[in-house]
Protein backbone atom coordinates (compact mmCIF):
# COMPACT_ATOMS: atom_id res chain seq x y z
CA UNK A 1 0.00 0.00 0.00
CA UNK A 2 1.15 3.70 -1.30
CA UNK A 3 -1.04 6.33 -0.15
CA UNK A 4 0.06 10.04 -1.75
CA UNK A 5 1.26 12.53 1.02
CA UNK A 6 0.57 16.20 0.68
CA UNK A 7 2.62 18.75 2.70
CA UNK A 8 -0.86 20.56 5.18
CA UNK A 9 -1.16 22.77 8.04
CA UNK A 10 -2.48 21.58 11.18
CA UNK A 11 -2.04 23.23 14.82
CA UNK A 12 -1.95 26.83 14.11
CA UNK A 13 0.59 26.24 11.77
CA UNK A 14 2.63 23.44 12.01
CA UNK A 15 4.13 22.13 8.49
CA UNK A 16 2.76 18.03 8.30
CA UNK A 17 3.10 15.71 5.70
CA UNK A 18 -0.20 14.04 5.78
CA UNK A 19 -2.15 11.13 4.01
CA UNK A 20 -3.99 12.68 1.17
CA UNK A 21 -6.48 10.61 1.21
CA UNK A 22 -7.84 9.40 4.00
CA UNK A 23 -10.72 8.74 6.19
CA UNK A 24 -11.54 12.08 8.04
CA UNK A 25 -11.73 10.44 11.98
CA UNK A 26 -11.51 7.09 13.09
CA UNK A 27 -15.34 7.03 14.02
CA UNK A 28 -15.53 6.84 10.47
CA UNK A 29 -13.23 4.28 9.96
CA UNK A 30 -15.63 2.06 12.26
CA UNK A 31 -18.64 2.46 10.62
CA UNK A 32 -17.22 2.07 7.52
CA UNK A 33 -16.18 -1.69 9.11
CA UNK A 34 -19.45 -2.12 10.85
CA UNK A 35 -21.49 -1.54 7.52
CA UNK A 36 -18.85 -3.99 5.39
CA UNK A 37 -18.72 -6.82 8.33
CA UNK A 38 -21.42 -6.25 10.62
CA UNK A 39 -21.73 -10.31 11.64
CA UNK A 40 -17.81 -10.61 11.94
CA UNK A 41 -16.28 -10.71 15.29
CA UNK A 42 -15.00 -7.60 17.03
CA UNK A 43 -14.26 -8.92 20.53
CA UNK A 44 -13.48 -12.09 22.46
CA UNK A 45 -13.53 -12.09 26.40
CA UNK A 46 -14.17 -15.00 28.72
CA UNK A 47 -15.97 -16.99 26.18
CA UNK A 48 -18.21 -14.22 25.50
CA UNK A 49 -18.27 -12.92 21.71
CA UNK A 50 -19.28 -9.69 20.34
CA UNK A 51 -19.88 -8.76 16.42
CA UNK A 52 -19.01 -5.27 14.99
CA UNK A 53 -22.69 -4.92 14.99
CA UNK A 54 -23.26 -5.45 18.75
CA UNK A 55 -20.54 -3.51 19.46
CA UNK A 56 -22.16 -0.66 16.98
CA UNK A 57 -25.24 -0.87 19.03
CA UNK A 58 -23.75 -1.25 22.15
CA UNK A 59 -21.55 1.83 22.01
CA UNK A 60 -24.93 3.74 20.54
CA UNK A 61 -26.71 2.63 23.68
CA UNK A 62 -24.11 4.06 26.32
CA UNK A 63 -23.50 7.06 24.09
CA UNK A 64 -27.10 7.46 24.66
CA UNK A 65 -27.19 6.78 28.15
CA UNK A 66 -23.83 8.59 28.81
CA UNK A 67 -26.12 11.70 27.27
CA UNK A 68 -29.79 11.26 29.19
CA UNK A 69 -27.01 11.46 32.18
CA UNK A 70 -26.01 15.14 31.49
CA UNK A 71 -22.90 14.71 30.29
CA UNK A 72 -22.79 17.65 27.03
CA UNK A 73 -19.65 17.42 24.05
CA UNK A 74 -16.23 17.91 25.40
CA UNK A 75 -16.35 16.40 28.43
CA UNK A 76 -14.36 13.97 29.86
CA UNK A 77 -14.79 10.98 30.71
CA UNK A 78 -12.28 8.47 32.24
CA UNK A 79 -12.51 4.87 31.36
CA UNK A 80 -10.83 3.49 34.99
CA UNK A 81 -10.93 -0.21 33.65
CA UNK A 82 -8.92 -3.19 33.18
CA UNK A 83 -8.90 -4.48 29.78
CA UNK A 84 -12.73 -5.36 28.84
CA UNK A 85 -15.48 -5.41 26.28
CA UNK A 86 -16.77 -2.32 28.69
CA UNK A 87 -13.17 -0.30 27.71
CA UNK A 88 -14.17 -0.78 24.37
CA UNK A 89 -17.57 0.10 24.12
CA UNK A 90 -16.71 3.39 26.15
CA UNK A 91 -14.42 4.26 24.09
CA UNK A 92 -16.25 4.51 21.43
CA UNK A 93 -19.36 6.04 22.94
CA UNK A 94 -16.98 8.14 23.81
CA UNK A 95 -16.39 9.24 19.69
CA UNK A 96 -19.70 9.06 18.90
CA UNK A 97 -20.66 12.29 21.43
CA UNK A 98 -17.98 13.94 21.01
CA UNK A 99 -16.48 13.43 24.36
CA UNK A 100 -12.78 13.46 25.56
CA UNK A 101 -12.35 9.44 26.27
CA UNK A 102 -9.32 9.40 29.61
CA UNK A 103 -8.12 6.04 29.97
CA UNK A 104 -6.26 5.25 33.00
CA UNK A 105 -4.52 2.56 34.30
CA UNK A 106 -6.47 0.30 36.87
CA UNK A 107 -3.31 0.47 39.33
CA UNK A 108 -3.77 4.07 40.45
CA UNK A 109 -4.08 4.59 43.94
CA UNK A 110 -6.98 7.43 45.60
CA UNK A 111 -4.57 10.27 45.70
CA UNK A 112 -3.03 9.53 42.24
CA UNK A 113 -6.74 9.27 40.93
CA UNK A 114 -7.54 12.25 43.06
CA UNK A 115 -4.64 14.47 40.93
CA UNK A 116 -5.43 13.30 37.92
CA UNK A 117 -9.04 13.90 38.05
CA UNK A 118 -8.14 17.42 39.28
CA UNK A 119 -6.05 18.55 36.29
CA UNK A 120 -7.84 17.14 33.65
CA UNK A 121 -11.45 18.89 34.91
CA UNK A 122 -13.19 15.41 34.45
CA UNK A 123 -17.14 15.05 34.42
CA UNK A 124 -17.55 11.41 34.65
CA UNK A 125 -15.54 8.05 35.75
CA UNK A 126 -16.42 4.32 34.50
CA UNK A 127 -15.11 1.84 36.82
CA UNK A 128 -14.83 -1.80 37.89
CA UNK A 129 -14.59 -4.05 40.69
CA UNK A 130 -10.85 -4.00 40.87
CA UNK A 131 -10.92 0.15 40.73
CA UNK A 132 -13.71 0.57 42.80
CA UNK A 133 -12.09 1.28 46.45
CA UNK A 134 -9.68 3.66 44.87
CA UNK A 135 -12.46 6.06 43.51
CA UNK A 136 -12.47 9.61 45.04
CA UNK A 137 -16.15 9.72 45.97
CA UNK A 138 -17.90 12.13 48.01
CA UNK A 139 -14.13 14.19 48.54
CA UNK A 140 -15.33 17.97 48.39
CA UNK A 141 -18.88 16.93 47.17
CA UNK A 142 -17.70 16.20 43.89
CA UNK A 143 -20.02 17.01 41.22
CA UNK A 144 -18.49 14.07 39.26
CA UNK A 145 -20.68 11.38 37.57
CA UNK A 146 -19.55 7.85 38.89
CA UNK A 147 -20.21 4.84 36.77
CA UNK A 148 -19.77 1.24 37.80
CA UNK A 149 -19.78 -1.74 35.61
CA UNK A 150 -20.80 -4.19 38.02
CA UNK A 151 -24.18 -3.98 39.72
CA UNK A 152 -23.76 -4.66 43.04
CA UNK A 153 -21.08 -1.43 43.80
CA UNK A 154 -21.02 -0.57 47.36
CA UNK A 155 -21.01 2.92 46.42
CA UNK A 156 -24.32 4.62 45.17
CA UNK A 157 -23.55 5.68 41.59
CA UNK A 158 -24.43 4.81 37.94
CA UNK A 159 -24.95 1.65 36.50
CA UNK A 160 -22.78 0.82 33.42
CA UNK A 161 -25.98 -1.69 32.53
CA UNK A 162 -28.76 0.88 33.38
CA UNK A 163 -27.22 3.58 31.52
CA UNK A 164 -26.97 0.87 28.14
CA UNK A 165 -31.16 0.38 28.69
CA UNK A 166 -31.95 4.02 28.91
CA UNK A 167 -29.82 4.58 25.78
CA UNK A 168 -31.32 1.72 23.77
CA UNK A 169 -34.40 4.14 23.23
CA UNK A 170 -31.95 7.20 22.05
CA UNK A 171 -30.93 7.61 18.71
CA UNK A 172 -27.69 8.82 18.63
CA UNK A 173 -26.31 11.38 15.93
CA UNK A 174 -22.87 11.79 15.51
CA UNK A 175 -21.93 15.61 15.10
CA UNK A 176 -19.26 16.65 12.59
CA UNK A 177 -15.73 15.36 13.84
CA UNK A 178 -12.63 17.75 13.70
CA UNK A 179 -9.70 15.74 12.90
CA UNK A 180 -7.90 18.15 15.74
CA UNK A 181 -10.16 18.57 18.19
CA UNK A 182 -9.29 16.20 21.17
CA UNK A 183 -10.56 12.75 20.98
CA UNK A 184 -8.48 11.23 24.06
CA UNK A 185 -6.37 12.30 27.07
CA UNK A 186 -3.78 9.83 27.97
CA UNK A 187 -1.29 10.93 31.11
CA UNK A 188 2.10 9.98 30.94
CA UNK A 189 3.37 8.23 33.79
CA UNK A 190 4.80 11.07 35.75
CA UNK A 191 8.17 9.49 36.53
CA UNK A 192 9.80 13.20 36.32
CA UNK A 193 7.39 14.90 37.99
CA UNK A 194 3.82 16.02 37.41
CA UNK A 195 1.71 14.12 35.00
CA UNK A 196 1.31 15.85 32.00
CA UNK A 197 -2.17 15.29 29.63
CA UNK A 198 -1.08 14.27 26.30
CA UNK A 199 -4.04 14.87 24.12
CA UNK A 200 -4.54 12.67 21.44
CA UNK A 201 -6.59 13.74 18.10
CA UNK A 202 -8.40 11.72 15.27
CA UNK A 203 -5.84 13.36 12.69
CA UNK A 204 -3.10 11.43 14.76
CA UNK A 205 -5.33 8.61 15.87
CA UNK A 206 -6.24 7.93 11.70
CA UNK A 207 -2.02 8.55 10.80
CA UNK A 208 -0.88 5.85 13.14
CA UNK A 209 -3.56 3.44 12.07
CA UNK A 210 -2.44 3.95 8.52
CA UNK A 211 1.42 4.03 9.55
CA UNK A 212 1.03 0.54 11.38
CA UNK A 213 -1.33 -1.38 8.62
CA UNK A 214 1.21 0.11 5.62
CA UNK A 215 4.44 -0.40 7.51
CA UNK A 216 3.30 -4.21 8.88
CA UNK A 217 1.41 -5.40 5.84
CA UNK A 218 -1.69 -5.95 8.16
CA UNK A 219 -4.44 -7.33 6.26
CA UNK A 220 -7.63 -7.69 6.55
CA UNK A 221 -9.43 -9.64 9.50
CA UNK A 222 -6.21 -9.66 11.65
CA UNK A 223 -6.62 -11.50 14.81
CA UNK A 224 -4.68 -9.68 17.91
CA UNK A 225 -4.42 -10.91 22.01
CA UNK A 226 -4.54 -7.67 24.13
CA UNK A 227 -2.20 -9.05 26.94
CA UNK A 228 -1.09 -5.41 27.28
CA UNK A 229 -2.65 -2.76 29.33
CA UNK A 230 -5.89 -1.14 27.19
CA UNK A 231 -5.16 2.52 28.87
CA UNK A 232 -1.69 2.94 27.54
CA UNK A 233 -1.00 4.25 24.04
CA UNK A 234 0.25 0.53 22.73
CA UNK A 235 -2.71 -1.16 23.77
CA UNK A 236 -5.00 1.49 22.75
CA UNK A 237 -3.75 2.31 19.11
CA UNK A 238 -1.54 -0.39 17.97
CA UNK A 239 -3.58 -2.94 19.34
CA UNK A 240 -7.74 -1.81 19.36
CA UNK A 241 -7.90 0.88 17.29
CA UNK A 242 -5.57 -1.04 14.58
CA UNK A 243 -7.33 -4.33 14.53
CA UNK A 244 -10.90 -2.22 14.65
CA UNK A 245 -9.55 -0.73 11.01
CA UNK A 246 -8.59 -3.89 9.80
CA UNK A 247 -11.87 -5.22 10.78
CA UNK A 248 -10.02 -7.38 12.67
CA UNK A 249 -10.95 -9.72 15.89
CA UNK A 250 -9.64 -8.39 19.33
CA UNK A 251 -9.16 -11.16 21.99
CA UNK A 252 -8.80 -9.91 25.32
CA UNK A 253 -6.89 -10.86 28.31
CA UNK A 254 -7.39 -8.76 31.43
CA UNK A 255 -4.06 -9.51 32.73
CA UNK A 256 -0.94 -11.37 30.74
CA UNK A 257 -0.41 -15.06 31.63
CA UNK A 258 1.61 -17.34 29.75
CA UNK A 259 -0.23 -20.71 29.32
CA UNK A 260 -3.44 -18.53 28.63
CA UNK A 261 -1.83 -16.48 26.20
CA UNK A 262 -0.47 -19.58 23.98
CA UNK A 263 -3.78 -21.33 25.01
CA UNK A 264 -5.98 -18.43 22.88
CA UNK A 265 -3.01 -17.78 20.48
CA UNK A 266 -3.86 -21.65 19.10
CA UNK A 267 -8.05 -21.22 19.80
CA UNK A 268 -8.54 -18.01 18.05
CA UNK A 269 -5.94 -18.21 15.22
CA UNK A 270 -3.25 -15.43 16.28
CA UNK A 271 -2.30 -13.68 13.28
CA UNK A 272 -0.44 -10.15 14.73
CA UNK A 273 0.99 -9.49 18.47
CA UNK A 274 2.76 -6.59 19.80
CA UNK A 275 4.10 -7.26 23.29
CA UNK A 276 7.09 -6.38 25.24
CA UNK A 277 10.46 -8.46 25.14
CA UNK A 278 9.58 -10.21 28.43
CA UNK A 279 6.29 -11.23 27.62
CA UNK A 280 8.12 -13.37 24.47
CA UNK A 281 10.83 -14.78 26.39
CA UNK A 282 8.19 -15.96 29.38
CA UNK A 283 6.60 -17.69 26.45
CA UNK A 284 9.68 -19.36 25.48
CA UNK A 285 10.76 -19.95 29.01
CA UNK A 286 7.53 -21.75 30.02
CA UNK A 287 7.76 -23.95 26.89
CA UNK A 288 4.43 -22.89 25.33
CA UNK A 289 4.93 -22.03 21.93
CA UNK A 290 4.14 -25.23 19.90
CA UNK A 291 4.69 -24.47 15.67
CA UNK A 292 2.22 -26.64 14.87
CA UNK A 293 -0.82 -24.84 17.19
CA UNK A 294 0.79 -21.29 16.42
CA UNK A 295 0.97 -21.72 12.31
CA UNK A 296 -1.31 -18.49 11.37
CA UNK A 297 1.45 -16.42 13.57
CA UNK A 298 3.29 -13.83 11.10
CA UNK A 299 3.84 -10.71 12.79
CA UNK A 300 5.69 -10.50 16.47
CA UNK A 301 5.78 -6.32 16.81
CA UNK A 302 7.54 -5.22 20.12
CA UNK A 303 8.38 -2.30 21.84
CA UNK A 304 9.68 -0.81 25.13
CA UNK A 305 12.95 -2.28 25.54
CA UNK A 306 15.44 -4.08 22.94
CA UNK A 307 15.08 -7.78 22.12
CA UNK A 308 18.28 -9.95 23.37
CA UNK A 309 19.76 -11.64 20.53
CA UNK A 310 18.65 -14.72 22.38
CA UNK A 311 15.55 -14.53 22.63
CA UNK A 312 15.13 -13.73 18.44
CA UNK A 313 17.36 -16.53 17.62
CA UNK A 314 15.27 -19.01 20.34
CA UNK A 315 11.68 -17.78 18.44
CA UNK A 316 13.00 -18.06 15.12
CA UNK A 317 14.09 -21.80 16.01
CA UNK A 318 10.72 -22.61 17.50
CA UNK A 319 8.45 -20.21 14.80
CA UNK A 320 10.27 -19.81 11.83
CA UNK A 321 6.82 -18.15 10.47
CA UNK A 322 7.03 -15.24 12.83
CA UNK A 323 8.24 -12.39 11.65
CA UNK A 324 10.07 -9.86 14.64
CA UNK A 325 9.60 -6.50 14.00
CA UNK A 326 10.63 -3.62 16.67
CA UNK A 327 8.44 -0.40 17.22
CA UNK A 328 9.38 2.84 18.52
CA UNK A 329 6.62 5.64 20.01
CA UNK A 330 5.70 7.34 22.90
CA UNK A 331 2.18 8.59 23.98
CA UNK A 332 2.95 12.03 22.75
CA UNK A 333 3.39 10.64 18.83
CA UNK A 334 -0.02 8.59 19.07
CA UNK A 335 2.50 5.50 19.46
CA UNK A 336 4.58 4.50 16.23
CA UNK A 337 7.30 6.86 15.02
CA UNK A 338 9.74 4.45 13.90
CA UNK A 339 8.78 0.34 12.55
CA UNK A 340 11.28 -1.98 11.22
CA UNK A 341 8.59 -2.57 8.25
CA UNK A 342 8.07 -6.20 6.81
CA UNK A 343 10.78 -7.13 4.31
CA UNK A 344 13.34 -4.89 5.23
CA UNK A 345 17.01 -5.36 5.99
CA UNK A 346 16.51 -5.41 10.18
CA UNK A 347 20.09 -4.67 11.43
CA UNK A 348 18.84 -5.99 14.83
CA UNK A 349 19.81 -3.35 16.90
CA UNK A 350 17.76 -0.37 15.64
CA UNK A 351 14.17 0.38 16.35
CA UNK A 352 13.51 1.16 12.73
CA UNK A 353 12.82 3.32 9.89
CA UNK A 354 10.75 6.73 9.85
CA UNK A 355 7.04 6.12 9.86
CA UNK A 356 5.90 7.51 6.40
CA UNK A 357 4.45 10.60 7.49
CA UNK A 358 6.87 11.00 10.23
CA UNK A 359 9.86 14.03 9.99
CA UNK A 360 12.42 13.37 13.04
CA UNK A 361 15.77 15.56 13.64
CA UNK A 362 18.67 14.32 16.48
CA UNK A 363 20.27 17.68 17.83
CA UNK A 364 23.17 18.22 19.93
CA UNK A 365 22.70 20.48 23.55
CA UNK A 366 22.89 23.31 20.99
CA UNK A 367 19.43 22.17 19.23
CA UNK A 368 22.25 21.82 15.82
CA UNK A 369 21.52 18.33 13.91
CA UNK A 370 24.42 16.18 14.66
CA UNK A 371 26.20 14.34 11.64
CA UNK A 372 24.93 11.00 10.81
CA UNK A 373 25.70 8.20 13.18
CA UNK A 374 26.59 10.52 15.97
CA UNK A 375 23.58 10.77 18.54
CA UNK A 376 22.13 13.64 20.22
CA UNK A 377 18.46 13.87 21.52
CA UNK A 378 15.63 12.66 19.14
CA UNK A 379 13.31 15.58 17.83
CA UNK A 380 9.86 14.15 16.82
CA UNK A 381 7.29 15.34 14.40
CA UNK A 382 4.00 14.67 12.38
CA UNK A 383 0.19 14.21 12.12
CA UNK A 384 0.38 11.49 14.72
CA UNK A 385 2.92 13.87 17.11
CA UNK A 386 0.25 15.57 19.73
CA UNK A 387 -0.52 19.33 19.42
CA UNK A 388 0.46 19.51 22.91
CA UNK A 389 -0.76 18.93 27.00
CA UNK A 390 -4.39 19.55 28.58
CA UNK A 391 -4.03 22.58 30.80
CA UNK A 392 -0.51 22.90 31.14
CA UNK A 393 1.19 25.99 28.66
CA UNK A 394 4.56 25.79 29.95
CA UNK A 395 4.90 21.67 29.38
CA UNK A 396 3.67 22.70 25.82
CA UNK A 397 5.93 25.12 25.32
CA UNK A 398 8.72 23.55 26.84
CA UNK A 399 8.54 20.12 24.90
CA UNK A 400 7.63 21.63 21.85
CA UNK A 401 10.13 23.35 19.08
CA UNK A 402 8.92 23.85 15.59
CA UNK A 403 6.10 21.16 15.35
CA UNK A 404 9.10 18.65 16.48
CA UNK A 405 8.22 17.07 19.90
CA UNK A 406 11.38 16.95 22.30
CA UNK A 407 11.60 13.19 23.18
CA UNK A 408 14.56 13.58 25.78
CA UNK A 409 15.96 10.08 24.15
CA UNK A 410 19.56 9.93 23.05
CA UNK A 411 18.97 8.10 19.54
CA UNK A 412 21.63 8.00 16.24
CA UNK A 413 20.40 7.40 12.51
CA UNK A 414 22.90 5.61 9.88
CA UNK A 415 23.24 5.96 6.34
CA UNK A 416 20.38 4.00 5.62
CA UNK A 417 17.86 5.92 7.84
CA UNK A 418 17.54 3.20 10.64
CA UNK A 419 17.63 4.72 13.92
CA UNK A 420 19.01 3.71 17.06
CA UNK A 421 17.68 4.64 20.46
CA UNK A 422 20.70 4.53 23.24
CA UNK A 423 19.08 6.16 26.28
CA UNK A 424 17.13 8.43 28.01
CA UNK A 425 18.84 11.81 28.19
CA UNK A 426 17.92 12.17 31.54
CA UNK A 427 19.85 8.59 32.06
CA UNK A 428 22.80 9.72 30.15
CA UNK A 429 25.46 9.21 32.98
CA UNK A 430 28.52 11.86 32.46
CA UNK A 431 31.63 9.89 34.15
CA UNK A 432 34.35 12.85 33.75
CA UNK A 433 33.59 13.43 30.42
CA UNK A 434 32.84 9.74 29.53
CA UNK A 435 29.45 9.34 28.78
CA UNK A 436 27.58 6.33 30.10
CA UNK A 437 24.51 5.59 28.22
CA UNK A 438 22.52 3.36 30.97
CA UNK A 439 20.21 1.58 28.46
CA UNK A 440 23.46 -0.21 26.69
CA UNK A 441 24.73 -1.28 30.01
CA UNK A 442 21.48 -2.46 31.30
CA UNK A 443 20.36 -4.90 28.52
CA UNK A 444 23.83 -6.32 28.70
CA UNK A 445 23.30 -7.60 32.30
CA UNK A 446 19.62 -8.49 31.48
CA UNK A 447 21.72 -10.90 29.07
CA UNK A 448 22.96 -12.84 31.91
CA UNK A 449 21.26 -16.46 32.93
CA UNK A 450 20.78 -15.20 36.66
CA UNK A 451 19.87 -11.48 36.08
CA UNK A 452 16.52 -10.48 36.05
CA UNK A 453 15.91 -6.73 36.15
CA UNK A 454 18.75 -3.84 36.26
CA UNK A 455 18.77 -0.09 36.65
CA UNK A 456 21.71 2.09 36.17
CA UNK A 457 22.04 5.40 38.22
CA UNK A 458 24.33 7.87 38.57
CA UNK A 459 25.51 9.50 42.06
CA UNK A 460 28.16 12.44 42.66
CA UNK A 461 31.30 12.10 42.85
CA UNK A 462 33.66 15.23 43.72
CA UNK A 463 36.22 14.04 41.88
CA UNK A 464 34.32 13.08 38.04
CA UNK A 465 31.49 14.44 38.62
CA UNK A 466 29.18 11.32 38.84
CA UNK A 467 29.97 7.84 39.19
CA UNK A 468 27.20 4.55 38.20
CA UNK A 469 25.87 2.18 40.41
CA UNK A 470 24.11 -0.36 39.19
CA UNK A 471 20.76 -2.43 41.01
CA UNK A 472 20.24 -6.08 40.23
CA UNK A 473 17.37 -8.45 41.41
CA UNK A 474 18.17 -12.00 41.16
CA UNK A 475 16.75 -14.98 42.86
CA UNK A 476 19.43 -16.82 42.63
CA UNK A 477 22.81 -16.99 44.59
CA UNK A 478 25.10 -18.35 42.15
CA UNK A 479 25.90 -14.53 41.41
CA UNK A 480 27.97 -11.75 42.11
CA UNK A 481 28.99 -8.20 41.60
CA UNK A 482 32.64 -9.42 40.85
CA UNK A 483 31.26 -11.75 38.13
CA UNK A 484 29.22 -9.18 36.62
CA UNK A 485 32.12 -6.95 36.05
CA UNK A 486 34.13 -9.26 34.73
CA UNK A 487 31.38 -10.23 32.27
CA UNK A 488 30.92 -6.88 31.59
CA UNK A 489 34.52 -6.13 31.06
CA UNK A 490 34.82 -8.50 27.91
CA UNK A 491 31.83 -6.39 26.01
CA UNK A 492 32.66 -2.60 26.85
CA UNK A 493 35.09 0.08 27.89
CA UNK A 494 36.15 -0.05 31.68
CA UNK A 495 34.55 3.06 32.29
CA UNK A 496 31.22 1.68 31.58
CA UNK A 497 31.20 -1.10 34.26
CA UNK A 498 29.44 0.32 37.09
CA UNK A 499 31.22 1.60 40.18
CA UNK A 500 29.16 -0.65 42.17
CA UNK A 501 26.10 -2.95 42.35
CA UNK A 502 23.75 -3.92 44.23
CA UNK A 503 22.10 -6.90 44.33
CA UNK A 504 19.27 -7.94 45.55
CA UNK A 505 16.22 -10.59 45.97
CA UNK A 506 12.97 -8.11 45.73
CA UNK A 507 12.16 -6.68 42.73
CA UNK A 508 13.13 -2.99 41.70
CA UNK A 509 10.59 -0.33 42.18
CA UNK A 510 8.05 0.18 39.32
CA UNK A 511 5.81 2.81 38.72
CA UNK A 512 2.06 2.30 38.01
CA UNK A 513 2.13 1.27 34.74
CA UNK A 514 4.94 -1.50 35.34
CA UNK A 515 8.03 0.66 34.28
CA UNK A 516 11.10 0.49 36.32
CA UNK A 517 11.38 4.05 38.39
CA UNK A 518 15.07 5.06 39.11
CA UNK A 519 13.92 7.73 41.42
CA UNK A 520 14.24 5.81 44.49
CA UNK A 521 17.49 3.96 43.33
CA UNK A 522 19.06 7.88 42.65
CA UNK A 523 18.06 8.62 46.42
CA UNK A 524 19.18 5.00 47.38
CA UNK A 525 23.00 5.36 45.83
CA UNK A 526 23.48 8.57 47.10
CA UNK A 527 22.96 7.43 50.44
CA UNK A 528 25.33 4.93 49.70
CA UNK A 529 27.93 6.98 49.00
Amino acid sequence: MNLKKNIEIHYDGRELMCFADRPNDFLEIFKHVVKTHPNRIALCFNEKIITYKQLDELSDNLAGGLLKSGLKEKNILVINLANSIEFVVALFAAFKTSLIAMPVGHRHKKEELTSLYNDAGISAVIFDKETEKEQPINENKSPILFISTFNDSKIDCLKFNDLLQRGAKEKIVSNNIHEEEPAILLYTSGTTGRPKGAILTHLGLVHSFLHFRMELELQDGECTILAVPASHVTGLVAQILTLIGCAGKIVIMEHFEVQEFASLAKKYGLTYSILVPAMYALLLHRNTLVAEDLQSWRIGAFGGAPMPDAIRKELSSKLPFLSLHNAYGATETTSPTTIIPIDSNDPGDSVGLVVPCGEVRIVDDNNKEVKKGESGELWIKGPMVVPGYWRNEHASESSFDNGYWKSGDIASEDENGFIRIHDRKKDMINRGGYKIFSAEIENLMMLMDEVQEAALVPYPCPILGERSHAFIFSSSNAIDSNTIRQKLLGKVADYKVPDKITISQEPLPRNVNGKITKAPLREAAKKKI
